[in-house]
């Protein structure tokens, strides 16, 4: 086979990059994919990630390449070691994401290609001599965060590599609008809507003023210079219930509400994330119109 070879991202690279990319999209989120703008603005800078991003120092990008072909791309983070920066972020270098093609009868260098890919990412880390070596899988991309279930491949690379899994797991469901609660009377209680702290808040007021519980939908997950597909689609930022008013049901009615929103929005799908161990949460989603999409493990360290 052609020999491979790891070298620095160039710009020419950005249409095989970002195909690769949405490849793996693909396998975690239904009907989404990033825009060539999308990647390459990630490559430098993630204001998404506004408390984090301003601690990065430096980026690197680094692509596998065989026969002029992109067959697998990283991206890597250095966090400053000044106190400006959160301590548990100070002196961490960290493989943001890593993408590559899975094993083929087609392609059967391509745990080769994974692992040379691997060897220049660690190789960087320890020139950058950090404190310690993180690695995640955030993909530019609604909804894609963490490691996801749906790529077995990059795990095992992370395995066989020295990185452990030592955070959390998260669960990430879908739901059609369309099978959401429906928006009903609601009596003795009034649905103000408000800008919240992660997008359109509806929170549900009893007549003395009290408030019952809130919820949040972000509608602005595709702007149109951020994605070439996903229009429709929206996530939960938050959904919160008094302690006083548990076991009421406020979880479906105030989906209700939201959902009444979305679709004047043009929404037809609502994206919800649960941690896993939170059984009650998840429950509340599924009998309300949510299903499963993924799961993903969260915080990956290089154990040497």
């Amino acid at each position: 086979m052609p020999a491979l070879e790891v070298r620095p991202f160039r710009r020419a690279d950005r249409d095989q990059l970002t195909e690769l990319i949405n490849l793996h999209v693909a396998a975690v989120v239904p009907g989404v994919t990033v825009s060539v703008n999308t990647v390459l603005g990630a490559l430098e800078r993630q204001p998404d990630e506004f408390i984090t991003d301003p601690w990065v120092s430096e980026r690197v990008t680094l692509v596998a390449e065989q026969r002029d072909h992109v067959v697998a791309a990283a991206h890597l983070l250095r966090y400053r070691a000044d106190d400006a920066v959160g301590p548990a972020y100070r002196d961490i270098g960290e493989i943001g994401w890593l993408a590559c093609r899975p094993p083929a009868s087609f392609r059967p260098d391509a745990d080769e290609a994974a692992d040379l890919l691997m060897s220049a990412c660690l190789a960087q880390l320890a020139r950058w001599n950090v404190r310690a070596r993180w690695a995640s899988g955030d993909i530019p991309a609604p909804a894609v965060y963490g490691l996801p279930r749906n790529w077995p491949h990059i795990r095992a690379l992370y395995e066989r590599s020295g990185f452990r899994h030592v955070g959390d797991t998260e669960v990430v469901l879908i739901a059609r609008v369309s099978d959401l609660p429906p928006s009903e009377p609601w009596p003795g209680v009034t649905v103000d809507r408000t800008l919240g702290e992660c997008g359109t808040r509806f929170t549900a007021y009893e007549a003395d003023g009290r408030a019952l519980g809130f919820i949040e939908v972000d509608t602005a997950l595709s702007r149109p210079e951020r994605h070439t597909r996903g229009s429709g689609l929206a996530d939960i930022g938050n959904l919160h219930i008094d302690p006083s008013a548990h076991g009421q049901g406020l979880e479906h009615r105030l989906l209700g509400q939201a959902a009444d929103w979305l679709r004047l929005c043009g929404v037809d799908r609502l994206l919800a994330y649960e941690a896993a161990g939170d059984g009650t949460m998840v429950d509340h989603l599924t009998s309300a119109g949510f299903r499963e999409l993924t799961r993903t493990d969260r915080g990956w360290e290089h154990r040497l």
